[in-house]
């Protein structure tokens, strides 16, 4: 266990693509989509293996305050902190910098998402010890760039410069620059180059390297969270925190660092790696398929019906007759039926139903209990 290593988990999404299930209450980074845990759970394991826990930070909103806390009983609880309302990635993780300063300013934070399904947790170790041993020698901020496997619009890219891999088994290089996800035929001509990796939302670097970037390419931020910080541990730091953090400009870490900076590096993650984004990416990365290409899970009746994903809850049963290549999810007083093609398309019920005034199919039955 690296002694100055602390993990900052970001768990404040949504989830919007994963309604029925993700709610405002409970969305998609609690919900145990493979196996017993949850992702946020399978997140902090995988950390736990060479972090202490009193080093794992959560950043959180406010909402999911008690669905997070009973997910989190091997956490200590001032580890848990809230964001009065969600500003994207930048101030998130400037936020619990200002944390992690206080405990040890030199000390290298590697920053993760929540809701990522990974496998190979040896070689995810490695790779992310790898990119600290880049953070703490030379001073960079590192991101771990996944292999691209095909020519995918979802995700965006990274372009590395030279390698400067010398004696080290993980291949490491310089960074180029930072793209946003691309069309088909880009994607496709990024692949044919070479030297192009997805970006996975995990970065690492020293604390004080970071905070120094923060001030030098968003120093309006950086003078935000210094105020939010001079107040922590008073009894006005709630009011100070919710009134800055609200008017704070909604900015992603790549925009408004990763862009701009110069000491930028990339480790090679050849970890098995899915975002699931979407109910078609849980579908494709379930390894439990019948023979006729089903996954899921619950109670289920499937008759001549073949490469779909069904998933029913507590006490009831989904049949499915005749049907292919759908996703049909039952939650609660919801139920979701879909072309596996147009899975993407689910967050715009969620904007219909937010649109409608019918935040009852948005709120989770958990609060009701």
């Amino acid at each position: 266990i690296m002694k100055d290593l602390y993990t900052l988990i970001m768990a404040g999404g949504s989830g919007t693509r994963f309604w029925p299930r993700s709610k405002t209450v409970k969305p998609k980074q609690y919900l145990n989509i493979f196996g017993e845990d949850s992702l946020l759970q399978d997140t902090i394991k995988r950390f736990g293996t060479f972090t202490d826990n009193e080093k794992i930070y959560i950043v959180s909103s406010a909402t999911q305050a008690a669905v997070l806390e009973e997910q989190t009983p091997m956490l200590p609880k001032e580890n848990l902190i809230y964001e009065p309302i969600g500003r994207n990635t930048l101030p998130c993780i400037g936020l619990a910098a200002m944390y992690a300063e206080k405990e040890n300013p030199d000390g290298i934070m590697v920053v993760s998402p929540s809701d990522h399904l990974i496998e190979n947790n040896e070689l995810f170790k490695d790779t992310v010890l790898a990119a600290a041993k880049i953070a703490d020698e030379k001073n960079g901020i590192v991101t771990i760039g996944i292999t691209p496997t095909y020519p995918a619009t979802g995700y965006g890219y990274v372009q590395t410069a030279e390698d400067i891999t010398g004696e080290e088994t993980i291949k490491q290089f310089k960074v180029e620059r930072f793209v946003e996800k691309p069309d088909e035929a880009t994607a496709t001509n990024y692949l044919k180059q070479g030297g192009f990796y997805w970006n996975s939302g995990l970065f690492v670097f020293k604390v004080s390297v970071f905070l120094k970037a923060v001030e030098e390419f968003a120093p309006e931020l950086y003078a935000d969270l210094r105020k939010i910080q001079a107040d922590f541990g008073k009894p006005t730091f709630d009011q100070t925190l919710d009134t800055i953090y609200r008017a704070v400009e909604s900015i992603s870490v790549d925009y408004g660092i990763m862009e701009h900076a110069k000491n930028i590096y990339l480790v090679e993650g050849n970890f098995d790696w899915n975002d699931l984004g979407s109910w078609e990416s849980v579908y494709l990365a379930d390894q439990n398929k019948d023979a006729s290409g089903n996954a899921g899970s619950g109670e289920k009746i499937l008759l001549d019906t073949k490469n779909s994903y069904v998933y029913s809850d507590d006490d009831n049963v989904v049949a499915v007759v005749g049907m292919e290549d759908v996703i049909v999810v039952k939650d609660g007083n919801t139920t979701l039926v879909c072309k596996r093609e147009n899975a993407e398309d689910i967050k715009k019920i969620v904007e219909q139903l937010k649109a409608d005034n019918k935040s009852q199919y948005l709120q989770n039955l958990y609060m009701l209990r």
